[in-house]
Formats: C-alpha cells, sequence, structure tokens
C-alpha cells in the first residue's frame, strides 16, 4: 500500500488542518505508532483533522498513515473507522478542498485497505461502537455513503427508533382488510 507522504517530508509543515489553520499531526501519528499516548494522541487527530465538518489536507494525507498504523499495531480501534469514515463523509460535502492529486493514489489505496481489514477485524467485533465504526467504512469503502452515515452518526437505540418511526409514517391509518 502507498503511504503518501513520508513521515520526514517538509510539506506535512504545510498542511491544512479542519480548523483551516496549518496542522502537522505527525507528532500524533507517531504517538500512536509508538503506543505511547495513545488516548491523547486520538483526542489531538480528532480534535484538528475535522472540525464542524470540515477536514483540508492535512486530514487527506493522515488517512493513510492512520490506516498503517492501526494495521501494525494489530488492535481493533474504533477511533481509526470513526475518524476515516467523518474525514471521507465531510470530504464529499461540496465545501472542504478535492484530494490533491499527488495524495490521491495513497488515500484510495488506504480506504481500500481498510475495507480489507474492516472484513477481518468485523468477525471478532463485539462493542457497538466498533461494530458501527466498521460498518460503516464498509458502507461508505462500496458507495454507500448514507447508510455509512446512519451507522456511523446512530447508535443503535437511535436508529431502533427512526426505522419504528419510518414504519409509523408508512402504515395506513386504518386497516386494509376489515
Amino acid at each position: 500500500m502507498a503511504f503518501g507522504l513520508k513521515l520526514d517530508d517538509h510539506e506535512w509543515g504545510r498542511l491544512i488542518g479542519g480548523y483551516r489553520v496549518p496542522y502537522d499531526p505527525r507528532g500524533a501519528l507517531r504517538a500512536l505508532r509508538r503506543g505511547r499516548g495513545v488516548n491523547a494522541a486520538w483526542k489531538e487527530l480528532w480534535n484538528e483533522l475535522h472540525h464542524q465538518n470540515d477536514v483540508d489536507t492535512a486530514s487527506y494525507a493522515a488517512v493513510p498513515w492512520l490506516v498503517r498504523i492501526h494495521e501494525e499495531r494489530g488492535i481493533a480501534d474504533w477511533n481509526t473507522y470513526g475518524l476515516l469514515v467523518t474525514i471521507e463523509l465531510a470530504r464529499g460535502n461540496g465545501r472542504n478542498p478535492k484530494i490533491p492529486k499527488h495524495l490521491q493514489g495513497a488515500y484510495s489505496a488506504a480506504w481500500k485497505r481498510l475495507m480489507e481489514i474492516g472484513l477481518i477485524e468485523l468477525k471478532a467485533a463485539k462493542a457497538e461502537t466498533l461494530v458501527s465504526c466498521i460498518i460503516a467504512a464498509l458502507a461508505i469503502g462500496k458507495g454507500h455513503r448514507e447508510l455509512g452515515r446512519i451507522a456511523s452518526d446512530y447508535r443503535e437505540d437511535e436508529r431502533t427508533e427512526i426505522f419504528e418511526a419510518g414504519l409509523r409514517a408508512l402504515a395506513p391509518e386504518e386497516p386494509v382488510f376489515n
């Protein structure tokens, strides 16, 4: 899998984060990779790579590394799936920049690999958040963005409520047969 920018590439310092200001995610990526300060690293990445549905070049450049680190760590972490789903859904909202040409191949390859990993990790996944995030990533990776959004944005009880409300709206008020 292509990893996009090398971690020693000077371009990282010129990338833009979700707040539309320069953001270099390498420190957080390295912390995840080392397995030290993982919670703080995830908090930073969630805060800086997207903000109120805004993403930018740092978000796109981080995706291949997040998949690589996820695979290297061998830990089924909902954060990887959740953050990548968030970035991908925001990417398609029309107000965020396109993926720069030199990052497109690595970004696409990362999504392809994430789907492969997700299919394997889904077999053993039990926690609702992990299962929902994997399913969201798989749906989005197959082109079903709204199905992915429902899986990622709503808890099981909320999905049940939405489904039941939809059934009530579709049900006739009077029985068809008397």
